[in-house]
């Protein structure tokens, strides 16, 4: 091996005609789909299980600033995206953007980041819903034990309800995407529906007096809780790993980031503004269930019924995306050679990639069961930040190494958009906390070594340039 090897290249003619060739994914999305898909984890994750958590211990009722700061960025790394899934509409996100850009070392490092963050995002879901779930069942007179709600380092035994739902996610997933299409879109229904609710109840019931101070924990803590909510934002680039199975990706792709973000920006600053006027911010330090929470607290216990209720089956829109997502990242990889080839091998029965579930289901319930969100969380956030990193340089090298290739979508105003996006992204990642660093890093170690035992000597670029 050369060190010439590492920054080995692929080019989007030749995925796209490699993609045409073997893949068995057929192209069935379209863009009211695709839109739907995105919200699927977009709308969940930020606005029903982290906002509580952010308010209370990062950003205080300016968390709603955070939440603008992080919807600018989303943007701005969104129209990044929709060049290159426009321009590659192939599954794999930034792993294969990276691939074409900078090379194969770059992109194994961003895939196996980006493993690491889907992974983590399935199970910080899912704790989020056994949240609700168990709220759900407490009004109903059913209360589980906690033992059997959270996670040791919280004080119980095992987040049961978490680790039912993820292997019962997984099952849906391999059952097929036309399939879990079908119960995301009557999710997103739900939640929708959840959202009117919630608002229609809980803004009667803000003292604006909640609101102040608004900034208790200062810039940094807006910044903070810019940094700890943006994985709320990963629903569009879960819409770039569906692109081998949309219908006309390179207008539909771009659309459907676009859309989506923007819409999950102006939800985004109506519930946060709602629920950090419905009661003191600090009160929501303990709780993955923010929305019912507040009404509990505003003594509208109807209303905190109907959203326990919706949430509990809402919450299956964003994990079966995420899901979904997670499986199609290692087919995409192991497609490559990277991975092992019992990654991209597909069901003969389902035609989903079986193992790559089944392994992805495994590691996220022992995830969901035993470790405490707030982990969880800024984990995901570090791995999230530093994809998308990646793909706002990729932009700017591609512009400038590969102006001939045809880019249906264009990024406006390059390098500009892509260098705000870098540096935004970049002071995010620092402002995270030490110890989320040391974890990430070492999580990043492990895939260097299994790159330069395993993955460099099983490319299929670098076969086909040992063979040609």
């Amino acid at each position: 091996m050369t060190f010439h090897d590492l920054f080995r290249r692929t080019s989007p003619a030749i995925i796209r005609e490699y993609e045409r060739e073997h893949s068995a994914l057929p192209r069935s999305l379209s863009l009211p789909a695709i839109v739907l898909f995105g919200l699927g984890t977009i709308i969940g994750v930020g606005i029903f299980v982290v906002t509580g958590i952010a308010a209370a211990k990062y950003a205080g009722p300016a968390l709603v600033l955070s939440f603008v700061i992080a919807g600018i960025t989303a943007i701005l790394v969104g129209l990044c995206y929709a060049e290159f899934a426009a321009m590659a509409p192939i599954a794999g996100s930034a792993y294969s953007y990276s691939y074409i850009t900078i090379g194969e070392f770059a992109a194994w490092i961003i895939g196996w980041d980006l493993i690491l963050e889907y992974v983590l995002l399935i199970s910080e879901v899912a704790i989020g819903w056994s949240a609700y779930a168990a709220d759900f069942l407490k009004l109903a007179g059913a209360d589980l034990p906690p033992a059997f709600t959270s996670a040791p380092a919280d004080g119980g035994l095992v987040n049961l309800p978490a680790v039912l739902l993820v292997c019962s996610v997984g099952i849906l997933t391999w059952w097929g995407l036309k399939e879990s299409v079908q119960a995301t879109t009557a999710a997103i229904v739900v939640k929708g529906l959840v959202l009117g609710i919630f608002l229609v109840i809980g803004i009667p019931h803000i003292n604006p007096a909640n609101w102040s101070p608004f900034m208790p924990f200062g810039i940094s803590g807006i910044m903070l809780g810019a940094a700890i909510t943006f994985n709320a934002f990963l629903g569009f680039d879960a819409i770039s790993t569906a692109a081998e199975e949309t219908k006309d990706p390179q207008r539909t792709v771009p659309l459907g980031i676009i859309l989506s973000v923007s819409i999950a920006i102006v939800l985004y600053i109506l519930v946060t503004l709602t629920l950090t006027g419905i009661m003191p911010y600090y009160e929501y330090s303990s709780t993955a269930a923010p929305a019912v929470y507040a009404l509990g607290y505003a003594g509208a216990h109807f209303g905190e019924a109907l959203i326990s209720a919706g949430l509990v089956g809402g919450l299956l829109a964003g994990i079966i995306v995420v899901y979904y997502g997670a499986t199609r990242i290692l087919f995409a990889i192991s497609r490559d050679g990277l991975l092992p080839p019992v990654f991209m091998r597909i069901s003969p029965r389902t035609q989903t990639p079986a193992m790559s579930i089944l392994l992805i289901g495994v590691v996220a319930s022992l995830i969901a069961g035993f470790v405490p969100i707030t982990y969880i969380v800024e984990l995901v956030n570090i791995g999230t930040l530093v994809a998308f990193t990646i793909v706002a340089v990729s932009v700017i090298i591609l512009r400038s190494t590969r102006p001939e290739i045809p880019r249906p979508f264009r990024c406006p105003l390059v390098p500009f958009v892509p260098l705000v996006a870098i540096a935004l992204c970049g002071y995010l990642i620092v402002v995270l906390p030490f110890i989320t660093h040391v974890r990430f890093v070492v999580w990043m170690a492990l895939g260097c070594i299994i790159y330069f035992l395993y993955s460099r000597k099983h490319s299929r670029i670098g076969r086909a340039g040992a063979e040609g």
